[in-house]
């Protein structure tokens, strides 16, 4: 699916980009994969690392778009990863976010078609789905001007889906690694923002994974949505730290007690798969397009009205010897 492809991953030195690359390289033989992020310094310290014939490295920021174009050229394939992603940063910095989540994508988009590549996944995230603060506010401009794109391309091959998933264990930013510091520390407690907080808790591998295979499903215009695990904050501070009490501090601005990825007021437009669920287009495509069926043959039925996939309803949770074991694993 990959071997033979020239790829390019947006924010590419980031958890994502990194595991992705990786996976990438010890899977498929590429023709090309192109590094496309602003920091040199993490360039450096990933060429150190990642440095394969086929790699390459290009300085550039998603909110210029000629640089994007350059980029991009005879480019099969493009991993939208660049993002301002912290909340907070996001709430004392509104512009900065919206010139990178927003009018960044929309950049990705015109130099996806100005260079006819083939496929276009952005990264999306569950602070999209009904979003209370900007970055998801942010996210949700970005899915949408991904989903509408595929007008854009009149006869040309170009297509654009979005993959949106929950919190990534351990990546940068992830509670886990604050926790885990912390710890090492002497903390005498954990700080929790509330006792019934619930969040998805997704491996950074089974997200890179979902984001390959989603290339062979795609028809343009889907949200993919993967059936992942929940886990209570609570029980997470439990598997890291048995032996610790927990402090209840209040939940921070532009949080949620309960994070969304299918909200209710899209069930009329998403369809159950036997592992994910896609989300389809709300607005009038100028093809004809079949999403019950996915594009590697998958077969999907309708939600029932007002469904309604979260985090705290969800069937699947984690318990903390679950989540210690999977930390395990993971060497977190």
């Amino acid at each position: 699916m990959l071997d033979g492809k020239t790829i390019c991953v947006t924010g590419g030195t980031g958890s994502f980009g990194k595991k992705f690359i990786k996976h990438v390289l010890a899977n498929y033989k590429p023709k090309k994969v192109i590094v496309y992020s602003r920091d040199e310094l993490k360039q450096f310290e990933m060429q150190q690392i990642y440095n394969a014939q086929c790699m390459r490295y290009f300085i550039g920021d998603v909110r210029d778009l000629e640089r994007l174009k350059k980029a991009t050229r005879d480019v099969d394939i493009i991993i939208h990863a660049a993002a301002i992603k912290q909340v907070p940063t996001a709430e004392y910095n509104p512009m900065e976010c919206i010139k990178t989540n927003v009018i960044g994508a929309n950049n990705v988009i015109d130099a996806a078609i100005y260079n006819k590549v083939e496929k276009v996944i952005a990264l999306s995230t569950d602070k999209a789905a009904n979003p209370i603060n900007l970055y998801g506010a942010t996210k949700l401009c970005s899915d949408k001007l991904f989903v509408a794109a595929n007008n854009m391309v009149g006869s040309d091959p170009t297509r654009f889906s979005v993959v949106r998933y929950g919190n990534v264990v351990g990546s940068r930013g992830s509670v886990v690694p604050f926790f885990k510091n912390l710890i090492k520390n002497g903390a005498k407690s954990l700080p929790i923002t509330h006792k019934d907080m619930t969040r998805f808790w997704l491996p950074l591998e089974d997200g890179v994974k979902f984001v390959i295979k989603n290339l062979t499903r795609m028809q343009g215009g889907e949200i993919f949505v993967p059936k992942i695990p929940s886990i209570r904050i609570v029980d997470l501070a439990k598997a890291m730290a048995p032996n610790l009490p927990t402090e209840i501090i209040g939940i921070r601005p532009g949080e949620k007690l309960h994070e969304i990825m299918c909200p209710a007021d899209d069930a009329f437009h998403t369809i159950e798969f036997s592992d994910y669920f896609v989300i389809k287009p709300s607005i009038t495509f100028f093809r004809n397009v079949n999403y019950d069926t996915a594009l590697n043959g998958e077969k999907g039925k309708p939600v029932p009205p007002m469904f309604e996939y979260n985090s705290f309803n969800n069937p699947d949770y984690l318990t903390v010897e679950q989540i210690a074991e999977l930390n395990k694993r993971l060497d977190l």
